[in-house]
This record gives C-alpha cells, sequence and structure tokens, in this order.
C-alpha cells in the first residue's frame, strides 16, 4: 500500500483499441492497487469507465471523469473536480500521446496541421494539466508529477512531431522540477521503450497493412533485453516507484523504461 490515502489523477486513464493493456490504464490500476483514489480522466469517457469498473471490481476506488487535452478548459475542470471530490491532489500522471494515428511523418512530409494537433496533445495537454496542478500541490507544500516521454527523444526516429515532442517533455519536466522544488512538489519523467501496448502494435499494424503478429516480432527483435518488448505494466511500475515515498529525494530524473534499448545505441 506505497499510495495509501493518496489522491492520484492519471490523464489518459483509458486506453487506444487493440489486444492488451495500454501504460496509462495499468497505471491508473497499478496506482489504485496500491491504495490510491484515482481520477480516470480521458477524452473518450466509456474507455475511461471501463478502467474504473477494473479498479473497483478488484475494490480500489476510483471516478472516471471526459476531457479532452487540447481543451484547456476541460482539464481545468478535470483537476478542479478532482479536488472538490477528494480535497486534494497528491499525484498528477500525464500519459497522452499520439504518433503515426494522429499523422506524423518525416521531416519532408510533415504538415503543420499534424504538427500542430501532435503537439497539442503529446506536450501542451500536459503543459495545461500542470499549469492547474501546481497551485494546489504548492500550497498543499507537496506533491508528484509524472509525465511520459519516450526514448525516441534520445535515438534516432523517423518522424517529426513525436520526437520534438518528446524531446520536449524531458526539458518541460525538469524546468518544473527546480522551479516547484521548494514547494515540496516532485516531478520526474519516464522514456518509454519499445512496448507491447494497443496504441504501440495495433495502431502501427492498421496502419502497415501488416499483421500484429509482424510488427510484434520485429518489435521484439529490437530490444536487447531477452528480445522481447516490455509492456504496460513495466511503465506503471516505474510511475509507481516515482509516485511513492521511495522515491522522496528524486526529482528532474528521465528515467528509461526500455530493455536496455538506449545502451544498445549509446
Amino acid at each position: 500500500m506505497r499510495l495509501e490515502n493518496k489522491i492520484a489523477i492519471v490523464v489518459g486513464a483509458g486506453q487506444s483499441p487493440g489486444e492488451g493493456l495500454g501504460n496509462g490504464r495499468a497505471t491508473a490500476l497499478r496506482f489504485a492497487q496500491e491504495g490510491a483514489k484515482v481520477f480516470a480522466v480521458d477524452r473518450n469517457f466509456g474507455s475511461a469507465e471501463e478502467t474504473v469498473h477494473a479498479i473497483t471490481r478488484a475494490g480500489g476506488t476510483a471516478v472516471p471523469f471526459e476531457a479532452d487535452v487540447t481543451d484547456e478548459r476541460t482539464l481545468a475542470e478535470a483537476v478542479s473536480a478532482a479536488q472538490r471530490h477528494w480535497g486534494r491532489i497528491d499525484i498528477l500522471h500525464n500519459n497522452v500521446g499520439v504518433s503515426i494515428a494522429g499523422g506524423d511523418a518525416g521531416p519532408l512530409d510533415i504538415t503543420e496541421e499534424a504538427f500542430d494537433r501532435i503537439s497539442a496533445i503529446n506536450l501542451r495537454g500536459t503543459i495545461m494539466a500542470c499549469k492547474h496542478v501546481l497551485p494546489i500541490m504548492r500550497a498543499q507544500e507537496s506533491g508528484v508529477i509524472i509525465n511520459i516521454s519516450s526514448v525516441a527523444a534520445w535515438h534516432d526516429y523517423p518522424t517529426v512531431a513525436y520526437k520534438a515532442t518528446k524531446a520536449a517533455m524531458i526539458a518541460y519536466t525538469r524546468q518544473i522540477a527546480i522551479q516547484n522544488a521548494r514547494y515540496g512538489v516532485r516531478a520526474n519523467v519516464i522514456l518509454p521503450g519499445l512496448m507491447d501496448t494497443p496504441m504501440a502494435v495495433d495502431t502501427r499494424a492498421r496502419t502497415s497493412g501488416k499483421s500484429r503478429a509482424e510488427i510484434a516480432a520485429a518489435r521484439n527483435a529490437q530490444v536487447p533485453l531477452r528480445g522481447r518488448m516490455g509492456t504496460a505494466w513495466d511503465v506503471a511500475n516505474a510511475a509507481l516507484f516515482l509516485a511513492s515515498d521511495e522515491a522522496s529525494f528524486i526529482t528532474g530524473v528521465a528515467l528509461p523504461v526500455d530493455g536496455g534499448t538506449l545502451v544498445k545505441i549509446g
């Protein structure tokens, strides 16, 4: 019960269509398993409800809320509703991202429309969510923010907007870490590597015309550790550690969860 009596907002607590668990849903479930009350936020209310049902069936406590990260007003409403509901906010976990499904492309093919939309989802939404949570955490003189970047920020990656926004996420997280340290607020960022999630695998299968098995096999072959992708639980467990008091002296850290991918590329 490492998060007992903690209040956690998970933005992106639903998931994309496909097999298995997404990172956001797994993290919401993991936080609840460790005693947190979870405010499950997603633009797809039905998907957020599915996450909440899974939590409550296991004996946990969670509330669904509909918000779109491209609309600051809805994020402000989510933060306000969570505070009204439980009186405080201890953890904000931002887990929304898009790449290929948002029209991402290489440097010669990227469009303004795709770049702006992906930037709004991957980066601006996190910035706006933090904007509304930070005053509450400062007043409490405690709180934890966990953002999701990607190893794409640090190694060769074919598409423009995903790489740029995930690199910016690291810089932004470090900024809020140092600017809020005196208030007792911590901020860290996780860099997932090749993960076996619906967004990562099923989306690529749909857009490429290949089978899920083909995509998964190609991704597995690139992972140094056991030749197998990570799962959403790997990201969720990293988020749990960073959210818990076990990480009380850790802030401004970019934590790869990547099976050795970044070691391999140097």
